[in-house]
């Protein structure tokens, strides 16, 4: 039907490992758990999975913390795990994509451990070090997305060095031609293992500048919310005039370009990116030899959008990068409440029409141009966990702002499978690492793939129906976004054909039309 790559018109299933589900009855998610549970996602009809990292790390974040990207954490299993899973994951006719974490590692790397000893190691300058101010302060007013300066002091070198996140974190030097080699030589390891893609992850925040560095301007646009993250003096600061989106970025992406295109399969690059202006920041990102596609926070703002602000994220997107694929669209991952309870506010719905919101925003999503992550759960319409109790909290970021703010905790807490099962099936362990949520069990994976009717066979009719669709699958061309205060709608068309997408927000119904 299409000569369109499969990256273009992909429906991506996002997993969170550490909450899919648990194989060996420790609590925590694995590799062996997620493939028993392949073909539950191959029943919705995915083109792809895309696993959140399961590398070696110490977790102080949760896998974004890596200290070895050529090996599996313990916790989650092994290589050959690794191995079965992506076997299986292709005979199931899926594409498999993961998480590389390029602008920061763990604290505990070999890198960073070498680097941090002295000036004139091998590593010495695989992370931005640099002196202090004539005064003892950090270089720049640069601050962190987690709270606190970007700048931690290490007394061996008598030096601070960069974190974009926690201090456990260290911001790699990737202006270092070593430190670019050494990522590509992590793409050809999970390349030659038969990786489909990467999801790069924050690829906004890698540091490829020199010093001297510049200090961020102020946001003259900021205005204090009631949200949190509105509040930290980090949204007070506009990031791209220094810290962030710096355009040295570029030799990375150009270096991982070349190295996916040296193989078959066409091998996909997913940017992870956001600024002071997305849609220009993505523009620079996917030019010419550099990333395919960058994952898009349009539909992903944290307290959720009306009608008409969905219909002008949308618009604004679709103008940039009409015609071709280089979007990705998602309303719910690992960082953000899930969409599930995000949405219901500002679209002035009851929780008794959550599943229906649900079925419909992702009869939306999927009808966008270019591909469409979706986050695990959303297929049983899950709501947001809102009451972990602060002890029980495992996020960085919820604890340093609880009981104010939660953090991600509440979107990740672990999946259901069997209502009548310990734990909903997830795990056989008396405690969870996280808690499993009660006001999911109504909702178990495996009992609503076995209910007619349930948004788990909603999407999947509607998944299958829209691979027999050219102007789906053979263009990725929108036009015309119109329609009333509580409707979307807009025509996909191709060459062989027209379809008016009509999404309405009164009715909780999505209709089609050949025109």
């Amino acid at each position: 039907m299409s000569d369109l790559k499969w990256w273009e018109t992909a429906v991506i299933y996002q997993i969170y490992p550490r909450s899919y589900q648990d194989s060996n009855g420790d609590g925590i998610g694995d590799l062996q758990g997620i493939i028993s549970r392949l073909d539950y996602i191959a029943g919705l009809g995915v083109d792809a999975i895309w696993i959140s990292p399961f590398f070696k790390s110490p977790q102080k974040d949760f896998g974004y913390d890596v200290s070895d990207y050529c090996d599996i954490n313990p916790e989650y299993g092994t290589l050959d795990d690794f191995d079965q899973m992506i076997a299986k994951v292709h005979d199931l006719g899926m594409k498999l994509m993961i998480d590389i974490v390029p602008a920061h590692c763990s604290d505990q790397h070999a890198w960073f451990q070498e680097s941090r000893q002295s000036r004139d190691n091998p590593k010495a300058d695989w992370f931005h070090w640099v002196d202090p101010l004539p005064d003892g302060s950090a270089p720049t007013n640069w601050l962190s997305f987690f709270g606190g300066r970007a700048w931690t002091f290490e007394p061996r070198r008598q030096q601070y060095y960069l974190h974009n996140f926690l201090p456990e974190q260290p911001n790699l030097n990737h202006a270092n031609p070593d430190v670019r080699q050494a990522f590509v030589d992590i793409a050809k390891f999970w390349f030659d293992r038969g990786v489909d893609g990467f999801r790069l992850d924050a690829v906004h925040t890698i540091n490829a500048d020199s010093a001297p560095y510049q200090n961020n301007l102020a946001n003259p646009d900021f205005v204090l919310g009631e949200l949190p993250q509105q509040q930290q003096p980090f949204f007070r600061q506009l990031h791209d005039s220094a810290q962030l989106n710096q355009p040295s970025i570029q030799q990375f992406s150009e270096a991982y370009r070349a190295c996916a295109d040296s193989y078959e399969g066409d091998r996909y690059l997913m940017g992870e990116l956001h600024g002071d202006d997305p849609i220009k920041a993505s523009q620079t990102f996917t030019d010419t030899g550099r990333l395919h596609a960058t994952y898009n926070f349009n539909l992903l703002a944290w307290d959720g959008l009306s009608v008409d602000g969905l219909k002008q994220a949308i618009t604004s997107a679709v103008a940039a990068f009409n015609g071709t694929g280089r979007l990705s669209f998602a309303f719910s991952n690992h960082d953000v409440p899930r969409v599930g309870t995000r949405q219901l506010k500002n679209l002035g719905l009851t929780d008794a029409q959550r599943p229906a919101m649900q079925l419909l925003l992702l009869k939306l999503e999927t009808c966008l141009i270019g591909s469409t992550c979706v986050y695990m759960g959303e297929e049983l319409a899950l709501s947001d966990v809102q009451d972990i109790p602060v002890d029980k909290m495992q996020d960085p970021w919820g604890i340093e702002f609880a009981p104010v703010f939660l953090g991600r905790d509440t979107c990740r807490t672990p999946m259901v499978w069997r209502k009548s099962e310990p734990n909903g099936g997830f795990s056989s362990a008396n405690q969870t690492w996280l808690p499993v949520s009660a006001q999911h069990l109504d909702s178990a994976g495996l009992d609503e793939a076995d209910r007619k009717g349930s948004v788990y066979n909603q999407f999947a009719e509607f998944l299958a129906w829209r691979k027999q669709q050219p102007a789906f699958m053979s263009a990725n061309v929108i036009s015309d976004i119109t329609g009333g205060p509580r409707q979307i709608i807009f025509d996909r068309t191709s060459d062989q054909q027209t379809l008016r997408c009509c999404f309405d927000f009164d009715t909780l119904t999505a209709t089609f039309e050949e025109v």
